[in-house]
């Protein structure tokens, strides 16, 4: 039966070689269901910061970076707990984003500093973002130029926000924080340089007085943000009266794409916005690859904030943790969440095809929210938490899924891979009840230059599963192109050192030895 599959397969490949490299990726991840063997995990090294005391503890911690088999790779200690996610950089160093001792505004996620932190423990940059205008909270993005992403609340005052058309103020701060993107250029060992800034206050609408600013349809506009939508925070929070009124919790950057996607916990919407835009084309509505300055490229969730849906067509329900699956990874291109409360208590994982153009704009129709109605995959069951969380796809199709806080029935934060059919093939629930890790992160062992060898592996199992399949030769296909994933010794079948179409067909002679 799979030596017929696989036939036939090869005869595809022959046939559409003419309609290009790209046609062919197309076809084969179309059959990714196809494989020879069971969905195995991914072998790989988890890195998670978990943060004593629950979500809203200040307490300090590790960062740790395990293997399979849960035995430590190597740990980072820090003084103060984490505010999110660790990022693993390819150098063995870290961007760490954690508590500062005082924050400016106190909201669950709150967070403060950003370090730069060697394998040997050495903190070569650390910077803070808190202070009367700017409040980091949550997640970070490191870029490929050593810049980072940060996202920040901003303060408004009532008069501030009243001047732009809100309406009421919910907390006795009489403030309003908003929400800004910086991507700051670290100075030296403690300073830093706002290079790019984006913020959502340049891109508001109100429908309730025409004298002023933004007045218009909201639902005409589903590019701009209606200032009126939520609450404008609480008077009770972690921290007591809060001005939260997004709650931003996630960051994510599409290099290809030049795209930053964000998510909104307090609106259940995600956003994409474009990163190509000077700070001057980000504050307007003209400008940048979109040709829409900072406006909404994309939002998804909850299309009754701009005016096109009511709470039947809400999808997202606190969702945390949206990033792009990137090239090279089965679902390539499409937004992989955390949508925290899907059911009563119940999560689920989502993964979306965004109606995105080969020109690098999204499509909507007139009167109609953006698209699409369901995930094209999800997964739930067992799982629930009430803060953070979040999802990786991994090399092979699996998903790392991290439960947060160990809400679902579990005596703490759990992290877990689930195959494309949902079979669970990893299960670690970290053993501190009183603790939170808000995201963790599994990274192929080649990934760590200079630090980690290139792991064990049998030549044509790519994907490290521990088996012959169609992900594998979608490995080489993607290899020989431009579309992402670099050569890498288990694709060369044939050992020329190249990858290319003949290994195609030595994979497949080696299938038949099978």
């Amino acid at each position: 039966m799979i030596d017929h599959v696989l036939v036939n397969l090869l005869k595809y490949f022959l046939i559409v070689k003419s309609m290009g490299m790209k046609h062919i990726k197309k076809i084969l991840f179309a059959l990714l269901n196809i494989t020879i063997g069971f969905g195995q995990v991914f072998d790989g090294f988890t890195l998670f910061s978990p943060v004593a005391g629950g979500p809203g503890g200040p307490g300090g911690g590790d960062s740790y970076l395990i293997d399979n088999d849960l035995e430590m790779i190597h740990t980072w200690e820090h003084s103060r707990g984490a505010a999110s996610i660790p990022y693993l950089l390819p150098d063995s160093s870290i961007i760490y984003p954690f508590r500062v001792q005082s924050p400016t505004m106190i909201a669950g996620g709150v967070g403060g500093g950003i370090a730069h932190i060697l394998w040997n423990g050495t903190v070569v940059w650390e910077f803070t973002v808190s202070n009367d205008t700017y409040q980091h909270h949550h997640d970070v993005q490191p870029l490929s130029n050593g810049n980072v992403l940060v996202i920040a609340w901003e303060r408004k005052t009532a008069d501030e926000a009243y001047a732009m058309g809100r309406q009421i103020i919910n907390n006795s701060l009489n403030e309003l924080w908003s929400e800004a993107i910086l991507e700051i250029e670290p100075v030296g060992s403690d300073d830093g340089n706002i290079v790019w800034e984006w913020h959502i206050w340049d891109h508001l609408i109100q429908d309730v007085d025409p004298s002023l600013p933004g007045y218009g349809n909201i639902s005409a506009h589903p590019e701009l943000m209606d200032i009126n939508y939520g609450n404008a925070g609480s008077n009770q929070g972690p921290g007591g009266p809060n001005g939260d009124w997004k709650h931003f919790n996630a960051i994510d950057y599409n290099a290809d794409q030049d795209q930053i996607v964000v998510s909104s916990r307090h609106h259940n919407e995600i956003y994409i916005i474009d990163h190509s835009t000077t700070t001057e084309e980000s504050a307007g509505h003209t400008g940048g690859n979109s040709g829409m300055g900072g406006d909404f490229l994309y939002r998804w969730g909850n299309p009754q904030v701009y005016d096109r849906g009511n709470n039947a067509d809400q999808l997202l329900d606190s969702q945390h943790g949206v990033n792009w699956i990137p090239e090279g990874f089965p679902g390539a291109g499409n937004l992989i969440l955390y949508n925290n409360n899907y059911t009563n208590n119940n999560s689920a994982v989502f993964e979306i095809v965004t109606p995105l153009t080969e020109s690098g704009n999204y499509t909507i129709e007139i009167g109609q929210p953006y698209g699409p109605d369901d995930p094209v995959w999800m997964h739930s069951g067992g799982f629930h938490s009430n803060v953070q969380s979040g999802a990786f796809r991994l090399p092979n199709g699996n998903t790392l899924i991290t439960d947060a806080d160990g809400t679902g029935g579990n005596s703490g934060a759990r992290m877990f891979e689930v195959t494309n059919s949902g079979n669970i093939v990893w299960d670690f629930v970290y053993p501190e009840n009183n603790a939170m890790v808000a995201r963790a992160q599994k990274y192929d062992p080649e990934y760590i230059n200079g630090t980690i060898d290139f792991p064990e592996y049998t030549v044509g199992d790519i994907d490290f599963d521990g088996s012959f399949g169609i992900t594998d030769l979608c490995y080489i296909v993607d290899m020989m192109t431009d579309y992402g994933y670099g050569p890498t010794p288990p694709a060369d079948i044939n050992g020329d050192g190249n990858v290319n179409i003949s290994d195609i067909v030595s994979f497949i002679q080696l299938i038949m030895q099978y």
